[in-house]
């Protein structure tokens, strides 16, 4: 069938989510006050910093008429900080099955900043290693999230509750194998947002490709990913294709509903390059604990690239209240 980027997408924004988003910051709140007090400050999700990274984003000149919109209306090069994390609340051994985030922070963009109040600090874009996101909405993933902060028993009750007997069961073997899936490393693996934003009057979503020069993944890596992404930056520079991928329909490509991966191709619009540095040494680790503090948000945005979809309008109210719980905002 034809992928042709279409403009005709829209947003179904319910008359309670105010009220519903406000319940979700205030619970995220006071989960990551909870462990806050075990672990230190820190983020409510993905709290554990494996390491950060300077760069440089190279937008091309040759990109798609549907993606010369915001940070690729022209061609161009941009400082970027980068950090990887692991996904869950908890500060726990990299070997344990997660969800690993690669976040960038695109600095010195020019225009009007996405939560429209004045100039765009910077352009941020938050990835996974999950080419779809695992909930259709924000309510399932809030629930299920406060759930499993309360422990195994709790997560199982609360799946049953929803699913059922049977569909309770099959939802958390489906979710052990989701954070189970095997990850070679940052290095060496694709990164989704797995979620939707605005590309002018078009949506996309943002996938990362690791370049062949990265190098494969190393057996036993999972150990200390810190260890195997600094050994490898600290010998060679590594690089990254950043691609927009275009919704077409809504039977195909849904704003609203998160769990849906987009079958629509992938178009390459900016190079990504870390070079050779010591994450390890005294500006390192200084850097780490910059961008340890600093905010990466997909709502810290160009108005260009405005986030799109019950997710994304859920995490504009979470991430803001998680941030002024650690302090950052």
């Amino acid at each position: 069938m034809a992928m042709k980027p279409s403009t005709q997408w829209q947003e179904n924004i319910a008359a309670d989510e105010a009220e519903r988003f406000a319940g979700y910051g205030a619970q995220f709140v006071a989960l990551q006050a909870r462990k806050s007090k075990r672990y230190g400050t820190g983020r409510a999700l993905h709290r554990k910093q494996i390491t950060a990274a300077k760069g440089r984003l190279q937008v091309l000149s040759a990109v798609p008429e549907f993606a010369r919109h915001g940070l690729f209306q022209k061609p161009g090069d941009f400082e970027v900080w980068v950090r990887l994390s692991n996904g869950g609340m908890d500060r726990a051994p990299d070997a344990m099955p997660d969800i690993r985030g690669f976040a960038l922070r695109v600095l010195g963009v020019k225009g009007d900043s996405a939560l429209g109040n004045g100039p765009a600090v910077s352009q941020d874009f938050t990835l996974i290693n999950q080419s779809q996101f695992a909930f259709p909405k924000s309510d399932e993933f809030v629930d299920f999230v406060a759930a499993a902060a309360a422990g195994k028993g709790a997560l199982l009750k609360f799946l049953v509750k929803r699913y059922g007997l049977l569909g309770g069961p099959l939802r958390l073997v489906k979710m052990v194998k989701s954070l189970g899936k095997p990850f070679g490393g940052f290095a060496t693996e694709n990164l989704f947002t797995a979620v939707p934003m605005a590309c002018g009057p078009y949506a996309v979503r943002v996938r990362l490709v690791p370049a062949p020069g990265n190098g494969t993944a190393t057996p036993g890596a999972k150990s200390d990913w810190s260890a195997d992404f600094s050994t490898r930056l600290r010998q060679q520079s590594l690089e990254w294709d950043l691609q927009l991928q275009a919704f077409v329909s809504e039977d195909v490509t849904p704003i609203e509903d998160a769990s849906v991966d987009w079958p629509s191709p992938y178009s390459t619009v900016a190079r990504l390059t870390l070079p050779i540095q010591d994450t390890a040494s005294v500006e390192g680790e200084a850097f780490c604990k910059t961008v340890e503090a600093a905010v990466f948000d997909p709502w810290q945005a160009l108005a260009a690239h405005r986030p799109l979809g019950d997710v994304q309008r859920a995490r504009k109210v979470v991430y803001f209240a998680s941030q002024q719980g650690r302090g950052a905002a």
